[in-house]
């Protein structure tokens, strides 16, 4: 079965990590990619990769902290492929930093990539949506967003905001057959995430001790829940936060 065949979907932040991993599976489950990233290297790699397995995909290269390449973004997906049914909202920068050492670039720069990225893309996503019948919207957070994390004031309260409007554009959009859904990944082997904690070396084997499983997960594996949810099979979920953590959730542990 191919879960996404005849679908239109945009993932951000799909130059690597959790997005690349996503676009890739996208493509081969039949979707028409539209890989947004701010790296043009990277985001066309990620086209190379899919072209290579004989999948369709677009480079739009693409800040999703900045209006007109968002808007610019969702009217290429339109342009190419003649619609637009999924949004993977996975864009994301991340600082860990004590609060008190924090500076106001790292805020503002976080913020608006984070939390005012989705806002934008959905923003301008959704009436398209519309147009096409419905579709679906997976927006990343983080276990950062309901646990606190040493050095993550900022990047938790951008994930925090994430899943708050997730969860009012799931309502305001029930009725126009939108479902949006919100993916919260545990330590994940992704460049994101290593380059966060470069600074902080005991970082990684604390992840793997107080992960149940016992490691990181991979992004391919926060993809299959990514595609779960933007594919028919998850037609009645909408306005809910799943987590792909290990059992880090369950267990109750502050990372």
């Amino acid at each position: 079965m191919v879960r996404l065949h005849g679908k239109v979907a945009i993932i951000t932040g799909a130059g690597s990590g959790i997005g690349q991993a996503t676009a890739i599976l996208f493509a081969k489950e039949g979707a028409k990619v539209i890989v947004a990233s701010r790296g043009i290297e990277a985001g066309e790699e990620t086209v190379r990769m899919i072209n290579k397995t004989g999948g369709e995909a677009t480079f739009i290269k693409t800040d999703v902290s900045k209006t007109n390449d968002v808007k610019n973004m969702v009217k290429a997906a339109v342009a190419a492929y003649g619609k637009l049914n999924v949004l993977c909202n996975n864009a994301a920068t991340a600082q860990y930093e004590p609060l008190i050492e924090s500076t106001e670039d790292n805020f503002d720069n976080t913020i608006a990539t984070n939390l005012k990225g989705v806002w934008l893309a959905m923003k301008y996503a959704i009436p398209e949506m519309i147009k096409a019948g419905g579709g679906s919207i997976i927006n990343i957070s983080s276990l950062a967003a309901d646990a606190a994390q040493h050095g993550a004031a900022i990047y938790g309260a951008s994930k925090a905001g994430v899943i708050s409007m997730s969860k009012v554009a799931a309502l305001e959009h029930a009725a126009h057959n939108i479902r949006v859904n919100v993916i919260k990944p545990g330590p994940t082997a992704t460049p994101l995430l290593l380059a966060a904690v470069r600074n902080m070396p005991e970082a990684i084997s604390r992840f793997e001790t107080e992960t149940p499983q016992g490691r990181l997960g991979e992004p391919e594996e926060v993809a299959q829940a990514i595609l779960f949810l933007a594919s028919d099979e998850a037609s009645h979920i909408t306005g809910q936060e799943l987590a792909v953590d290990g059992g880090i959730e369950a267990d109750g542990h502050i990372l």
